[in-house]
Formats: C-alpha cells, structure tokens, sequence
C-alpha cells in the first residue's frame, strides 16, 4: 500500500469520525461502551502525524544511504594504472643517452675531450698527431650522430605505447564512477605528457650534442688547416726528387 493510500484512509476516516461526531452526541454509550467522536479523531489525527514523521524518517535513511553510495565511489580508486609503463619509456630513452659512444653525457668527459683533442694546435705538434687528432674528432661527431638517431628511434618506438597508454587512461577517465578516479584518471594523463616531455628532452639533448660535436670538429679542422698552410708556406729544404719504383719487376 503506497503513502498516498495510506493519506486517503487517513482523510477518510477522519471524515468519517467527523460526520459520526456531528450525528452522535458526545459520550454516546454503544452497548455499554462509552464512545467519544471527538477523542476518536484526535487519535486518528495524533496516528496520521506519527505515520507522516515515520515517512519523514525513511526518507531521510534513503538520503543517507544515497550519499554514503555516492561517497564510496568518490573514493574509489582506479583500477587501471600506466606507471609502470610509463617508467619503463622514460628508462629506454635514458638507457640509450647514457650509451652514448666516445663523449658521454658527463661535464668531466666533455671537459677532457675538448682539452685534449678539440683546442687549439701546437706549433710543436707533429704531423702524424694531427692526422690522428682529425681522425678521433671525425669519429666522435659519426658517433654522435649515430646516438641520435639512435635516440629518434626509442622515441619512435615509444608512440605506441604512449599511444596505447592515453586510450587506456581516456576510457578510464570517461567511466570513472567517483571524484577520486576521475582525478587519478587526469594525473596519469600528465605522467604521459611528461614522459612524452622527457623523450622530447632527450631527443634534442642528442641531437644538440651531435650538432656541436660536428661544429667543434669543423671550428678545429679550421685551425689545424691554418697550422699545416703555415707549415707548407715556411721556407725549408724545398722538394728533393727521389727515384720511385712503381712496379716491381
């Protein structure tokens, strides 16, 4: 039986007591027993105000139990974690800046190549030490370019995953039941931008170093092509033929 039944009983019976008060004089005896219209419906009256607050009563229980609900899925965790994925990105890339062949990624060693092999040359520097001197720092600008595009590689790599990574945290985000799994859903959106942040860090750390170890290379072939046109130009013995075998015979 609905409340609203219940309310037209209700009605009706205190209807009914009113017309039975107005037809039966007060303190009418019924068999013996002494009846009270009016005493009749102020109990009837008292017992719809007790049902109207016993409603009241259950309605606020259901409120309650609706925000206890709602509460409980705020602060529900999200089922679906990218950390570990995440971190295993950023250590490929990383993995592959600290590989770097001949000059790493060190001030010390950046340091002690530039003074022994990319300063200015000596006077006193034999001719076979600046063959070799072109030839080390030749090599080091191949090795950094080849780290590069090593380094474009991982990043490359990492797409996918970043890729699978955001359509996996979007579709979280988007059933996320509560407040709380919404907003992980966002902070590990911002760990993906961040990982993407620091391949794009890496990628133009290796591609600058290669930049300026092929810049420093050329600014040093520079100054070791003036050293030899000066040797060359310095007045000396002059040529002195000297008999050839080509072929033996």
């Amino acid at each position: 039986m609905t409340r609203l039944s219940i309310r037209r009983g209700l009605v009706t019976g205190i209807a009914a007591c009113a017309l039975i008060g107005a037809s039966v004089p007060a303190g009418a005896q019924f068999g013996g027993i002494v009846y009270d219209p009016s005493n009749y419906a102020q109990n009837v009256l008292t017992a719809a105000r007790s049902l109207q607050q016993v409603n009241n009563q259950i309605q606020a229980l259901q409120n309650q139990a609706t925000s206890l609900i709602n509460q409980a899925k705020n602060l529900a965790s999200l089922p679906f974690s990218s950390v570990a994925q995440l971190q295993a990105q950023i250590q490929r890339t990383q993995s592959l800046l600290t590989s770097a062949e001949r000059i790493a990624y060190d001030v010390q060693s950046i340091d002690q190549a530039f003074s022994t092999q990319y300063r200015g040359v000596s006077v006193s520097t034999s001719d076979q030490a600046l063959i070799s001197g072109a030839q080390s720092r030749w090599a080091n600008s191949v090795a950094a370019f080849e780290d590069a595009l090593k380094v474009q590689a991982g990043v490359v790599g990492n797409i996918d995953g970043a890729r699978s990574t955001m359509t996996s945290l979007v579709s979280s985000s988007q059933s996320a039941s509560g407040a709380l799994q919404a907003a992980q859903a966002g902070n590990q959106l911002l760990a993906l931008q961040s990982q993407q942040l620091s391949d794009l860090t890496g990628l133009l750390a290796a591609q600058g170093r290669a930049q300026a170890l092929d810049a420093a290379q050329r600014a040093a072939a520079q100054d070791q092509a003036r050293e030899q046109l000066r040797r060359f130009l310095t007045a000396g013995t002059g040529y002195q033929p000297a008999t050839v075998s080509m072929f033996h015979n």
